[in-house]
């Protein structure tokens, strides 16, 4: 969970998961639709399912028990290099540096770097830093102070130098260069998305549907829609996707709002209209997704959407 989430988010999902699923028996035998559901929000869903194949690997070839090898470690889903070292020396107490954001920036400054911290030879110097610094036996308590210190006193841009324990040795305070480290290669722009979405009355009830199990967002449920083409309206763009994913004319009804959401390299302006069928009683053909029902609002608690979709339930429900 803490991958690609701040520790402040992570806590509530933490304790409701493991009220629920203490162990990888648990993990292991549950739905795909509960995990979904614990999960929802935290994003990056690729990371509950490798969840859920680890822990089946887990049952299968480990006997229930979390390997304490490096090599059994990475060949569990979704545990690379960083995580199997944080499960090594936090639970398991082995002498393995951990190397995530905060420590890159630690050694980074302390030891002025001037190239790139994601470059494989910036990255083999800042692990053989952490082994040299590791005093042995004392990874669990090592590896934490580290992380802490670049979470909470080497910030990454307004770190507070004066009360670092490691202000006199750190070059990139000597330097002046503290704020232009670490070197972080150019970003990535954004590609904007603009896109319609359309809540679907019927008697009362409104229609999702179910994303194919493979790609973005897979398996969870959603509103039908799409995005924006050429010079189209959000309207004309909802009336297309309809028709093609459901095979449905409609009428729109009214704009309930426009929702910003940014994910992946993707900045995405949704904007999203109530709408019925018309004329009624049209048979829906699905097109593009796995599964479709009819729901009433409250009943959209007991499904996994993605957090855009959310967001619309909850302006839906007030």
């Amino acid at each position: 969970m803490l991958q690609q989430t701040q520790v402040s988010k992570v806590v509530p999902y933490y304790l409701r998961w493991m009220e629920r699923l203490p162990d990888p028996a648990a993990v292991a035998e549950a739905e795909e639709g509960e995990l979904l559901r614990l999960w929802e929000g935290l994003g990056y869903y690729s990371r509950v399912r490798n969840l859920q194949k680890a822990a089946q690997m887990i049952m299968t070839e480990h006997a229930g028990r979390i390997p304490r090898d490096e090599k059994a470690l990475l060949k569990l889903p979704g545990i690379g290099p960083y995580t199997a070292a944080a499960i090594l020396s936090l639970a398991f107490k082995e002498d393995v540096p951990v190397l995530d954001g905060n420590v890159e920036r630690v050694v980074a400054r302390v030891k002025d770097l001037d190239r790139p911290v994601k470059e494989p030879e910036s990255r083999k110097a800042i692990r053989e830093t952490l082994m040299a610094w590791l005093p042995r036996g004392q990874a669990r308590e090592f590896n934490q102070a580290v992380m802490e210190l670049g979470a909470t006193v080497c910030a990454p841009l307004r770190p507070d130098c004066e009360a670092c324990p490691l202000n006199k040795c750190c070059r990139a305070r000597l330097k002046g260069t503290v704020l232009m480290r670490p070197v972080r290669p150019p970003r990535t722009p954004t590609i904007p998305v603009t896109a319609a979405v359309g809540i679907l009355w019927d008697h009362g009830r409104v229609f999702i549907q179910k994303r194919p199990p493979e790609g973005l967002m897979a398996s969870l449920w959603e509103f039908p829609g799409g995005k924006v083409k050429g010079e189209e309206t959000p309207e004309e763009c909802l009336r297309r996707e309809l028709l093609e994913e459901l095979g449905v004319k409609v009428d729109i009804l009214e704009k309930l709002g426009e929702i910003r959401h940014a994910y992946t390299r993707f900045r995405v302006r949704l904007h999203a209209y109530s709408c019925k069928p018309d004329p009624p009683g049209q048979d829906i053909i699905l097109s593009a997704a796995v599964e479709g029902r009819w729901v009433s609002l409250h009943e959209l608690g007991n499904f996994a959407f993605p957090s855009a979709n959310r967001r619309l339930i909850e302006i839906l429900l007030r």
